[in-house]
């Protein structure tokens, strides 16, 4: 197809190239019954942090229940991974969706009978910690699967991210909206009932039989072969830094956001909402533009640009007391964080050897999730010593120096990952990659 709008009222090719992964049907289901499911993944998880604050009032706990649901990442996602190098990804998803929905359905119940206490929600986020710790390096690597052509694998994960932040607009802004009517009990339920059609959807899939293995080396074995990879291929030792860093210094900015909501712009529920929302929409935004590009060549550079772009936002934010001003800062905020978290999940996948994409992508989710909840403890005791702005404002400032790290790193990672590229045929000749001269996204592939 041409670049031109087709005389017969057919879409744009620039349109068909951004949707370009939907064409195939397992992809389908999995989009379909994910972005259901996610929309009341993010009632539930904005419900829950507003309980939180209502019950206790603190900072700090939004900072210990964070902690909570996020530590189970750290401590079993790795395992998780070479499970999902081993096994059916397919069965383990069904699997973990299902507990995710019994988790949620306890919660449902606590709450509408009136009984629910701190102490219930902690062993409950841990509970759906352990169980995401298994289910999010095996979805990330799941995605392949579901698609024919590698080429696709940038465009599966920019519209993975479009999903889930398409999601994270939707969820919040209709939980800020319920919270006042049905309760936190009413988004729980609903959280519930989503989580329906992306089970029906995996149970849809037609997949190509896994092809058995005789004999596993130990997990202990897997586990170190998997870390020898990652440790010594420095493009991707260097981009797993910097999400580590961002991960544990910036953002779990998002655990504060009770605290802006009502104390700093003085509002409720709805105001929380409308934060997540904006958040939710910058993301989108970054998504859907990564989801434009033809390849992964040049993203790079991106990481690097969406990095500062995130720190600034976030560092501006910190001091608004204007609720149209924190809004829109959240909308670069959420920009930045996607374009580079989608980019860097991009090329990880993209280099990353076949046999080793579960672990690689299990680290990945260990540097992205693991890292949060030490953040979000961090985060919470600084905001109850100094202030909720303050804390961001540093945590800000310190994603500037994480940016300047990456870019220190570029020409080594462009020196290693080239041949890659090469290899797998996305490029042909020896062009030099992109570095930028000064750190900001731009539109055009180079």
């Amino acid at each position: 197809m041409s670049g031109q709008t087709s005389s017969g009222g057919g879409a744009p090719a620039g349109v068909m190239r951004t949707f370009r992964t939907l064409r195939y049907r397992n992809y389908r289901l999995f989009f379909t019954g994910q972005l259901i499911s996610l929309i009341g993944t993010w009632m539930q998880q904005l419900a829950l942090t507003w309980l939180i604050y209502r019950l206790t009032n603190s900072a700090f706990l939004l900072g210990i229940a964070g902690f909570a649901g996020q530590i189970p990442m750290f401590l079993f996602g790795s395992i998780a991974g070479v499970i999902a190098d081993r096994i059916n990804k397919h069965r383990i998803l069904v699997i973990t969706q299902t507990l995710s929905m019994i988790q949620a359905i306890v919660l449902a119940f606590l709450t509408l009978s009136g009984s629910i206490q701190v102490w219930h929600i902690l062993p409950l986020m841990v509970f759906l910690g352990m169980v995401n710790a298994f289910d999010m390096p095996t979805r990330q690597s799941f995605v392949l699967e579901m698609i024919e052509n590698k080429e696709d694998l940038g465009n599966a994960i920019a519209l993975n991210s479009s999903m889930f932040n398409g999601a994270r607009l939707i969820g919040p802004a209709i939980a800020g909206i319920l919270i006042g009517t049905i309760g936190e009990g009413g988004c729980f339920i609903l959280n519930a009932v989503s989580f329906v059609a992306v089970i029906i959807a995996l149970l849809a899939m037609k997949l190509k039989p896994m092809k058995p293995v005789a004999h596993h080396p130990s997990i202990l074995h897997g586990l170190k072969e998997g870390f020898r990879y990652v440790t010594t291929f420095k493009p991707i030792t260097y981009i797993l830094s910097l999400i580590a860093i961002m991960s544990l210094i910036g953002i779990p900015f998002t655990t504060l956001m009770p605290v802006f909501a009502r104390d700093i712009l003085h509002g409720g529920p709805h105001t929380l909402g409308f934060l997540m929302g904006a958040h939710g929409i910058g993301a989108l935004l970054g998504a859907a533009t990564l989801a434009s590009r033809k390849n992964v060549r040049g993203l790079t550079r991106w990481i690097a640009g969406a990095a500062f772009t995130f720190a600034a936002g976030l560092t501006l934010f910190a001091f608004s007391t204007n609720q149209w001003l924190s809004l829109s800062l959240l909308i670069v905020v959420g920009y930045g964080m996607m374009v580079q978290i989608a980019s860097c999940n991009t090329i990880i996948q993209t280099v990353a050897d076949d046999d080793k994409r579960g672990r690689v992508m299990s680290f990945y989710t260990v540097a992205f999730t693991g890292m949060s909840p030490f953040g979000s403890l961090l985060i919470g005791a600084l905001a109850s010593r100094i202030g909720a702005p303050w804390s961001l404002a540093i945590s800000g400032i310190l994603c500037v120096g994480a940016a300047v790290f990456f870019v220190v790193k570029l020409p080594v990672i462009r020196k290693e990952i080239h041949p890659v590229y090469r290899k797998i045929g996305i490029i042909q000749d020896s062009p030099a990659e992109d570095i930028p001269a000064a750190p900001v996204p731009v539109p055009e592939d180079q």
